[in-house]
């Protein structure tokens, strides 16, 4: 069937497109998401919600900032009979642990999501990224370090391990670290002594638990911990801190767009995935009203336009090629990216799997030695 296009808002939407919108019948005219905040958010806000809205002038969008809480939150919600979110963006192993749960509602790729450009199916083209049956990945992203380049000591090389950022005699100063376990356990072991392809078969281990903790503990009175994306960021900003953990897209902000002299340490970067999911149970027109977004939003040029604003990879394989420059910059975003090969050199690949499993007991240690 030939597809015809229709201009809406300075967007082009296809017959089928339009089509598959009617199909949902009576559609809420409102949506609750639920994302990170700061620049990631933005790009969501820019690339997606903006030309959606564009569309809908009907529709509201309100966002909700808890995607760090979402499991706790959505547990309560269910618990209390009262799920008030529409679309929740987490981090993939969160999108697991929602899913085995039956917090989350399972997807079809092929069903309610569009087929790339050339007509190769959405769970072709998102691929191996498909990590859940409930969880829909949006960006392929790494938490590493940023430090300020005006701090290194005289006389030193500026810091390109990961390893330095646990040597306080020759980069002294604050530090910043995620206030949880995931990533800094996995860092702590690599730098005292563990091979990459056993760390977590340590770390699933009492002992190796405690090993990284007390790899941490050595420089546990100098770090300042961050539970939001943009604190890292603000921390480095204000010279508060001489190194710290956090997205990379938010370091590209804190370099390229604010011009702080911040550069990044790609060293052992953990690649993550982040997506959506659709909590379970939600009424007809709401499910409805997050059906229609979510085939939009996650479309291929949607997620290759939010690489416009932030230094994300697109989980479709065929957004990639469609990656061009920065929309107000005008910079070539590829060299920023976490997959470049130049910034990949040595990558640490996160276990989805170990995490969904082993999160909550971890989380209660990790919390009670942050309390120590």
């Amino acid at each position: 069937m030939k597809l015809t296009k229709t201009l809406i808002a300075g967007v082009a939407v296809s017959a089928a497109g339009m089509a598959f919108a009617a199909s949902h019948g009576n559609m809420a005219n409102e949506l609750t998401l639920v994302s990170w905040g700061g620049a990631y958010q933005s790009s969501q806000q820019k690339a997606y919600v903006e030309p959606y809205l564009g569309m809908h002038d009907d529709v509201n969008v309100v966002w909700d900032e808890s995607s760090a809480e979402a499991v706790a939150k959505l547990r309560a919600m269910n618990e209390a009979g009262n799920v008030t979110w529409d679309l929740v963006d987490v981090v993939a192993s969160d999108g697991i642990r929602l899913c085995d749960e039956g917090l989350a509602m399972e997807i079809d790729p092929d069903e309610d999501l569009a087929a790339a450009p050339d007509g190769t199916s959405a769970e072709d083209d998102f691929g191996d990224l498909l990590v859940s049956d409930c969880f829909i990945p949006q960006i392929v992203y790494s938490t590493t370090f940023g430090y300020r380049t005006d701090m290194v000591p005289a006389g030193v090389e500026a810091p390109s391990k990961i390893c330095d950022v646990f040597d306080l005699e020759k980069y002294p100063g604050k530090r910043s670290l995620e206030k949880r376990p995931i990533n800094n356990m996995e860092w702590a072991l690599l730098c005292d002594g563990v091979a990459k392809d056993a760390v977590y078969d340590v770390l699933a281990t009492e002992a190796g638990q405690q090993q990284a903790l007390d790899k941490l503990g050595t420089i546990k009175d100098q770090v300042i911990w961050w539970s939001a994306g943009a604190d890292t960021p603000q921390l480095l900003a204000d010279g508060e801190i001489f190194m710290g953990s956090t997205y990379n897209g938010r370091l590209f902000s804190v370099i390229e767009e604010q011009k702080q002299p911040v550069a990044m340490m790609w060293d052992a970067q953990v690649f993550d995935l982040d997506g959506w999911i659709i909590p379970a149970g939600l009424p007809a027109d709401r499910l409805a009203r997050v059906k229609d977004f979510l085939t939009f939003a996650t479309d291929t040029q949607r997620l290759a336009d939010q690489a416009k604003y932030i230094s994300y990879g697109p989980a479709r394989l065929s957004s990639a090629p469609l990656v061009g420059k920065h929309a107000e910059l005008g910079i070539a975003m590829g060299p920023h990216m976490p997959t470049d090969p130049a910034n990949a050199k040595n990558t640490f690949l996160y276990n989805y799997e170990f995490w969904a499993d082993y999160r909550d007991d971890i989380d209660a240690k990790f919390q009670a030695w942050l309390a120590q």
